[in-house]
């Protein structure tokens, strides 16, 4: 930041009286330009068929990581809930229709400053369609799941611990927890053998 947005002055990074934090402010004004955490609120939707569940996925059609798969998932706007987020950006980049259930994960990346929360949702139907941010739209199973193509160490986080709880489930019945987890840093590429 380089100026203010109140007085459009120069502003300066000190630490404000009663504070602990180097911020940016504006000797001009006073203002102290607070800047915290961004808001990624998503879900993981899913279609369940014949004792088969299929999770929908979508191909980034933006960058980062353009052509990687990910769960439908944004930045909260100003003015919605989490709950609304998460519908919102579900039908923005996959077109699809979907009942929204519990919060299932909670995720701190703190290294690019952003909170991901992915809420449980059921497709209310097949009708789905790639949004602008998105290049294509898909179910997979478990096992067809493009774990080496997916866009983000929360999306893998999540999934793996989507499908943990269903295999719990499944064995000892019970329902989905919530998590919480710290992401260390950024996805890295698979290495190749030589």
């Amino acid at each position: 930041m380089k100026f203010c947005s109140e007085c459009a002055h120069p502003v300066t990074v000190a630490i404000p009286e009663g504070d602990n934090r180097p911020r940016y402010v504006c000797t001009h004004c006073g203002t102290i330009h607070y800047q915290n955490p961004k808001m990624v609120i998503g879900s993981i939707p899913v279609w369940e068929q014949d004792g088969e569940l299929k999770v929908l996925l979508c191909k980034r059609a933006i960058e980062p990581r353009y052509g990687y798969w990910t769960l439908p998932a944004g930045f909260m706007e100003n003015g919605e809930t989490t709950s609304a987020a998460a519908a919102r950006e579900t039908e923005e980049e996959a077109g699809a229709n979907i009942e929204l259930g519990n919060l299932f994960t909670l995720l701190n990346v703190v290294h690019v400053h952003q909170v991901h929360m992915f809420y449980l949702a059921r497709l209310v139907d097949l009708d789905f369609a790639p949004g602008i941010e998105s290049l294509d739209v898909q179910l997979f199973s478990e096992a067809e799941i493009p774990w080496s193509d997916l866009a983000f160490p929360t999306i893998r986080t999540t999934l793996e611990l989507f499908f943990a709880d269903r295999a719990q489930m499944r064995e000892a019945g019970g329902t989905y927890g919530f998590h919480t987890r710290d992401i260390a840093g950024p996805m890295r590429a698979p290495v190749q053998p030589d």
